[in-house]
């Protein structure tokens, strides 16, 4: 155990020039969002651009968007596993390393945005008021902090005795992740289903927010890992197939068609026949006064649309293409289920009242600071998991 924790800390403060640079560049923004979350402690939920009438915004935004990430490390665990594919096999931890990193920033958002941190104890089972099994919110912290721990257990099943030498592929071990490609899907299904049950938004009122959230994830975080693994196979640190890479890049393809099909299939449905539900996808897409969020969902569908069209074509044969193309996935992705999701369910709220949000530069700062710990505790796991894996561990 000594030895491994020597060789951890031993791992994560060597390193090359550039992962310095970068290290210390996440670091200071991580600071920076401290001071200003210091700040929000201090004054309370004020200090952002959230309401009476927008009483979710930039915070669970993003959650909503990070644990479809992590949901998307099963995309690999299923070929790794499920299909015995060696290609995919030798990568899939760098998959559910990232799921971890996820997780860890959508328990921080959460945290942040119930502005009193102190309550977390509610939550707590047999500490705190847990309504379980009629809040949703209640199965939300069930499968995410089980998703969490079923990952961090592979993790370090995996890593830990493949640093000692020895066999990995143990039937507790495959058991667990067959647990995990079971478990992955339903913290995302479960947190559409949290949306689909407040039945005072009209907007989130659809049966296919909960399969649209799946298409997306399985659309952006694959789509991130490519990028991950293409700077990895740059700089050397790991030989990456390119089959491993085009596997992963053929998911993005299909994920991201069947989130176009649901897209298209929800702005038919509430546009076709203009009812009082339609207002919050006209006002979405600026057909119903001046919306701020107007912009932003049409550079959503026009990047998604983008990809689309370099993945179905021979352009995603070019690394360059394939690199904006799945830039284009991460952000556009990120647009939907953040600005074009989350605030027009709010807008107009349910008295009718048009209130525009927007996110105030102290609450960007702390999304920045929880985004540089999250890319912090990635690099750190990816820099503990190289060595072992290429086994050149010092």
């Amino acid at each position: 155990m000594w030895d491994i924790l020597r060789y951890i800390i031993r791992s994560t403060i060597n390193g090359s020039k550039g992962y310095i640079i970068w290290m210390l560049f996440l670091v200071t923004l991580v600071l920076i969002g401290i001071h200003c979350y210091a700040k929000q402690l201090a004054f309370g939920l004020y200090t952002t651009g959230m309401g009476d009438e927008v009483s979710w915004g930039f915070y669970i935004a993003n959650f909503v968007y990070l644990v479809g990430m992590a949901a998307a490390a099963v995309m690999m665990v299923i070929p790794a596993y499920v299909f015995k594919d060696k290609d995919m096999g030798k990568i899939v931890i760098f998959a559910e390393l990232f799921a971890i990193a996820a997780l860890v920033m959508c328990l921080l958002f959460i945290t942040i945005d119930l502005g009193r941190p102190d309550r977390l104890w509610h939550l707590i089972p047999g500490i705190g008021k847990f309504n379980w099994p009629s809040s949703m919110l209640t199965w939300d912290v069930l499968v995410l902090n089980g998703y969490l721990l079923i990952n961090l257990f592979v993790c370090w099943h995996y890593l830990s005795r493949k640093y000692r030498g020895l066999e990995v592929k143990t039937s507790f071990y495959l058991f667990v992740v067959f647990l995990s490609i079971i478990w992955a899907p339903s913290i995302h299904t479960v947190t559409g289903f949290l949306f689909q049950a407040l039945v005072g938004r009209s907007f989130w009122h659809s049966g296919l927010i909960a399969p649209r959230f799946l298409a997306s994830a399985f659309s952006a975080g694959p789509a991130f890992m490519i990028l991950v693994f293409l700077i990895l196979k740059k700089t050397k640190a790991i030989d990456i197939s390119d089959k491993a890479i085009n596997r992963i890049r053929v998911i993005v393809t299909v994920s991201l068609i069947i989130n176009i099909i649901l897209m298209g299939s929800e702005i038919f449905a509430e546009l076709y026949h203009s009812t009082v539900h339609s207002v919050h996808m006209s006002f979405l897409l600026g057909l119903h006064g001046a919306s701020l969020l107007t912009p932003w969902i049409w550079l959503s569908i026009i990047l998604v649309l983008s990809a689309v069209a370099v993945f179905v074509t021979p352009l995603r044969l070019k690394t360059p293409f394939l690199v904006i193309a799945c830039v284009f996935v991460v952000f556009g992705i990120w647009l939907e289920k953040g600005l074009g999701f989350l605030i027009p369910g709010f807008i107009p709220s349910t008295i009718g009242d048009f209130i525009q949000y927007v996110p105030t530069l102290n609450e960007v700062l702390i999304v920045i600071g929880v985004w540089a710990t999250g890319l912090l505790v990635y690099t750190l796991l990816v820099k503990i998991a190289l060595p072992i894996i290429n086994n050149n561990r010092e």
